[in-house]
């Protein structure tokens, strides 16, 4: 992907903003092998250790309770310490958890507590990794940096699903975790390497745990608007991305096919990749027009794409498969923009704090919503019933129809 020309001058030393990203997003990618390891390999599991839909649901949601667990000191920290050991530190966490995964996981209780900490790793370094973007390059175009880091974002999901897939499919599945641990270490060595040390902690330099203030990022009305929209859009977006590659299975085993995961693992790559232009499309017209009118309007059609996406499952696998892409692509279309949003409504002094609430409330939604979809799978019906996988997308859609009244009433 072609980054536009950026003239302006950085504002601190070290890798010019087109190579900053660049090293940034091959960080996310190689750092983020094992996010959606347990996604892609969700059906296998639910077989190896006889998990139903709802345990299947906690052990996605509560990686992501390790990420907001971990907001707090982890990215409120970055105001007071330079964002770039943090990233280094949450590298080698989220490394360790892999590995461990790989050699320790059994059943459903080792697989909680394994992914909540590798959910950690991944808290120490998105957000953190922003700010160490956003502190050394300010300006017009930093919106624009915003977007393609969160593009960088995706990618990291994405190729998540391609690589768990076929490491598991050629050596099996404690292979894809054994990989995710070394992309973590080969990450630490870029950033080790190649981008230097930021400026110097403005204050609380004498303390170990440096107070964060908080209250005036939730006095701050413009910024909870986009926040509080943000926990809908985490919400549906990761409720999608942790049943994708199940649903395409079922989808494919209803039409008599083997229902492959290699396949649908490819398939959830693919969707993500394409979805990821669309947040910086997104971003780019919320940017020149009103914001908010422009999330409102793809919250609305996000919504009938959970509907159109949920009851296709009839349909052949293709059908299926774009429908899900394009489903995927509306969530997307405000993700940089919400993000956006909050960084620009924010102060300098409270960047970091404001980046601290916009994740451990965002993310929240990231909690919720893998377990409301398999909640709603076996009360409906269980994964391989046509109404319950339409009304768990129906659930998914009701991320951004509360982010939309979130956005409205703020």
């Amino acid at each position: 992907m072609a980054i536009p020309s950026i003239s302006e001058p950085a504002s601190a030393p070290g890798p010019s903003p087109r190579a900053l990203i660049a090293i940034l997003s091959a960080t996310s990618i190689l750092g983020m092998l094992g996010t959606s390891s347990f996604a892609a390999l969700l059906p296998e599991f639910q077989q190896l250790w006889g998990l139903d839909n709802t345990e299947a649901g906690w052990i996605s949601a509560l990686f992501f309770a390790g990420y907001v667990a971990g907001v707090p000191l982890l990215v409120g920290s970055t105001d007071h310490i330079d964002p770039r050991k943090i990233y280094l530190g949450s590298l080698v966490l989220g490394g360790l958890a892999s590995f461990a995964y790989a050699f320790l996981a059994q059943g459903f209780w080792t697989a909680v507590v394994i992914r909540t900490v590798a959910g950690m790793g991944l808290a120490g370094t998105y957000m953190p990794g922003l700010k160490l973007l956003t502190d050394r390059y300010h300006g017009q175009l930093q919106g624009r940096y915003i977007a393609y880091y969160t593009a960088g974002f995706s990618f990291g999901t994405a190729f998540s699903f391609a690589f768990t897939g076929e490491a598991a499919d050629l050596l099996g599945w404690p292979a894809a975790f054994w990989g995710a641990g070394v992309g973590s270490l080969a990450a630490f060595a870029l950033i080790w390497f190649l981008v230097p040390s930021g400026p110097p902690a403005r204050a609380h330099r004498d303390s170990l745990i440096p107070r964060l203030h908080f209250r005036p990022v939730f006095r701050n009305r413009a910024v909870m608007a986009f926040v509080l929209a943000y926990v809908g859009h985490t919400y549906e977006l990761f409720a999608l991305r942790a049943w994708l590659v199940a649903y395409l299975i079922y989808a494919d085993r209803l039409r008599g096919g083997a229902g492959d995961i290699s396949r649908a693992s490819w398939i959830s790559t693919a969707t993500v990749l394409v979805s990821t232009f669309a947040s910086i499309y997104g971003a780019e017209i919320a940017a020149r027009s009103d914001r908010r009118k422009v999330i409102g309007r793809v919250m609305i059609l996000s919504v009938l794409g959970s509907a159109a996406a949920g009851f296709s499952s009839g349909l052949p696998v293709w059908i299926v498969a774009v429908l899900c892409c394009l489903y995927s692509m509306l969530i997307m279309a405000d993700s940089a923009a919400l993000t956006g949003g909050a960084v620009v409504s924010s102060t300098q002094e409270q960047r970091g704090a404001t980046l601290a609430v916009h994740s451990v409330l965002g993310f929240s939604g990231a909690v919720l919503g893998p377990l409301a979809v398999g909640l709603v799978l076996d009360a409906t019906g269980g994964g391989t019933s046509y109404l319950a996988w339409g009304l768990a997308f129906l659930a998914m859609g009701a991320g951004s129809l509360g982010a939309l009244f979130a956005i409205r009433g703020l």
